[in-house]
């Protein structure tokens, strides 16, 4: 567990590069992409939201 605690962020950083390479070689550079950019998309979506309270006002509303 010490050797995970020293070197937590290049175990991430490895993990994640991974990741995007299987994505990369199994579905296209270009339609990942897009998949990155729509999942950058969500996340401002979701804190324009919780930012605003639009959620919490429509709950509310009910």
């Amino acid at each position: 567990m010490d050797y995970f605690e020293k070197n937590r962020y290049p175990i991430i950083g490895a993990i994640v590069g991974a990741l995007i390479a299987v994505c990369i070689f199994t579905i296209g550079f270009w339609k990942m992409i897009l998949v990155l950019f729509l999942i950058g998309l969500g996340i401002y979506i979701g804190l324009f939201l919780k930012k605003s309270g639009i959620i919490d006002q429509f709950i509310d509303r009910k």
